[in-house]
């Protein structure tokens, strides 16, 4: 199913010969997050990984790809949403500051199926991301939000495609990032594509960021393309702001230390995507800050229903429950 986007996704599909496959049966519901740890051991090594997610026919569960540690690493996600079906994936970046990361996740949505793609980029020194979906037929509602703060000598970027491959669907995407540091750089690019055939389709993205300091640099590009004049709406926005002081202001005339205040500051901004997560031991860590403090384990994990799951040799699945 997946197809690769650029060199990186397909240089992880020839040199992938394991694959980890958890499935979600029909007609089940999974309430604790299943959880994939993928740790890197050290810095400058390259690991190439490839995953493949599937919730049967009106099944529904929580996914969380954790990322951490330093490595190079290139991983590859195929997800397939059944009929029905109700997943979402969760996708945290939370690496050492030496690490490389590049991946592609492309997921294909069901009839009458809900799927949210929730990508919260942290850490790394690189991070590039793409994210896509189509539909396998009418009826699905699928969604994209992204959570991402970059600190000075990071470079963190977030490619999305929602291609409405057929009609009477619809399709959200929200990023929302903060950056600080002369050299913080985000990249925003996202793609809808309503082709001839997808009649009746409901479509919005959206890209915001917030610059703390001086020197970063935030880069956005929305774009959509309609082949059809039959929708119900297709839309897309995009806007980059400063830091306003009179926030700041506001808050350290009631007595918060400024520090405190502007992480308030911040986690306001974000806080529309923070509330999309879902799972608490996620929501509840500061999105803002130093680096340090945005990479604390104590922060980002020790969910009581979360699950580690081990890599495994190819063709090993995991089946719940």
């Amino acid at each position: 199913m997946l197809q690769p986007a650029d060199r990186a996704a397909a240089i992880a599909s020839k040199q992938t010969p394991e694959a980890l496959y958890i499935q979600i049966p029909a007609d089940t519901e999974i309430e604790a997050p299943i959880r994939v740890d993928i740790t890197g051991v050290e810095a400058g090594k390259r690991a190439n990984s490839h995953i493949v997610l599937e919730a049967a026919a009106h099944a529904k569960g929580t996914i969380v790809l954790e990322h951490r540690g330093s490595a190079i690493f290139n991983g590859n996600v195929e997800i397939k949403v059944g009929d029905g079906a109700d997943l979402k994936v969760i996708s945290l970046q939370r690496w050492n500051s030496d690490a490389i990361h590049t991946g592609q996740h492309d997921a294909e949505v069901g009839r009458d199926a809900k799927y949210k793609h929730v990508a919260i980029s942290l850490g790394g020194e690189i991070v590039r991301l793409n994210v896509n979906f189509r539909y396998a037929a009418e009826g699905a509602e699928a969604e994209m939000y992204g959570l991402y703060f970059a600190d000075s000598g990071q470079h963190i970027e977030h490619r999305t495609f929602v291609d409405h491959n057929s009609p009477s669907n619809k399709s959200n995407v929200l990023y929302k990032g903060a950056l600080q540091g002369q050299t913080a750089r985000t990249v925003w690019i996202g793609d809808v594509l309503i082709r001839k055939e997808a009649e009746n389709t409901d479509s919005y993205e959206k890209n915001e960021n917030l610059v703390l300091t001086d020197g970063a640099r935030a880069d956005s590009v929305p774009n959509l393309e309609i082949e059809t004049g039959v929708i119900d709406g297709a839309g897309h926005a995009s806007s980059t702001g400063r830091f306003d002081e009179n926030h700041l202001f506001y808050l350290m005339a009631r007595g918060i230390p400024e520090e405190i205040a502007r992480q308030l500051v911040v986690r306001g901004f974000l806080h529309e995507i923070i509330q999309k997560i879902g799972v608490p031991a996620i929501e509840e860590a500061p999105p803002g800050g130093p680096r340090e403090r945005a990479q604390d384990p104590r922060q980002l994990t020790s969910s009581p229903v979360a699950r580690t799951l081990p890599r495994h040799r190819k063709g090993h699945s995991h089946v719940y429950p």
